[in-house]
């Protein structure tokens, strides 16, 4: 009695593993597992590999992209990942770092915005001594529509050096997200080419492709990390800037607000708009199922309003 008992618990105990071991394993039949860091990386990781990746942002809901530094059981998963997709541009500092660390593992590291032409990152209010430096480039390339689609092309790119036999639906995919990207495109253009005013009063300066595209003028309280804070002086400039262009709304973003957008808020009475730079989901997101183009098209119902 007592060794069917014993014999009953060990099957028991086998079947939980197996149930464990399956629920943990997100690779997909011989297909790729796949890291990134800001969150378009993985949608459009996940759109152009379908049912050949398994992807995941390493970044948690809500946190600050800029400051994030890998924990250990994270560069644990990314050395037995085939892919790691980072944007490059000196927005992930920990790069160079983890490349070394994982160097002699099978993992292929893809630059999101490699061939990509990047706006300067210089800032008329990046003069703190506790300026977050990005290099000398921005880095929020994903929020073009357009240039976008020149980083779908890496990853696609990407996936079919690592994965050949799946090229036609690599090369599928692509063409649908490259049609949505331009879609999305003519959507900016048309509320911007129809909007009463061009200026944004912003907290943290990460829409400068936005500017170069579709002719808005970002008016920033911070420079292009949410933690750069502007002088007294300037702040006066900033205040002045929005009263002269009558502007009636201050933007934040989606997880950041800096007390010095506050302040800038009360100064002119102005009411706050939000706008999602997707450098990672919010928890409410994932529960609304929200992607990139979702989110993008939100951002678009936010500009329309703020440029009234």
């Amino acid at each position: 009695m007592e060794k069917r008992w014993l014999l009953l618990v060990f099957f028991a105990t086998m079947l939980a593993l197996v149930g464990c071991n399956k629920q943990e394993a997100t690779k997909p039949k011989n297909g790729l597992t796949i890291y990134t860091t800001v969150y378009p990386l993985a949608d459009f990781a996940k759109k152009i590999g379908g049912e050949y990746v398994a992807v995941e942002s390493i970044y948690p809901p809500g946190v600050e992209a800029h400051t994030f530094e890998p924990t250990t059981q994270t560069m644990k998963e990314l050395a037995n990942a085939d892919a790691f997709i980072y944007v490059g541009a000196g927005m992930e500092e920990f790069i160079n770092k983890t490349m070394q660390t994982l160097q002699n593992e099978h993992v292929t590291f893809i630059e999101g915005t490699k061939g990509i032409p990047l706006l300067d990152s210089t800032s008329e209010h990046e003069t703190s001594e506790e300026h977050h430096d990005h290099g000398d480039k921005d880095p929020h390339v994903w929020l073009d529509p357009i240039l976008s689609i020149q980083i779908a092309e890496n990853i696609k790119n990407a996936l079919i050096e690592l994965k050949p036999e799946a090229k036609d639906t690599f090369e599928k995919n692509f063409a649908s997200l490259k049609q949505q990207l331009q879609q999305l495109d003519q959507q900016f253009q048309a509320v911007v080419n129809t909007a009463p005013k061009k200026e944004i009063l912003v907290s943290h300066a990460a829409y400068g492709y936005w500017e170069k595209r579709y002719g808005i003028h970002e008016i920033s309280i911070a420079g292009l990390s949410p933690s750069n804070e502007p002088s007294q002086k300037e702040l006066a400039q900033i205040i002045d800037t929005a009263k002269k262009h009558h502007i009636h709304y201050v933007i934040f973003e989606q997880n950041v607000t800096p007390k010095v957008a506050d302040i800038v808020k009360n100064e002119i009475g102005a009411e706050p708009l939000r706008l999602h730079n997707l450098e990672t989901l919010t928890e409410d997101d994932i529960q609304k199922r929200k992607d990139y183009f979702t989110i993008m098209k939100e951002n678009i119902e936010v500009l329309k309003k703020a440029l009234q």
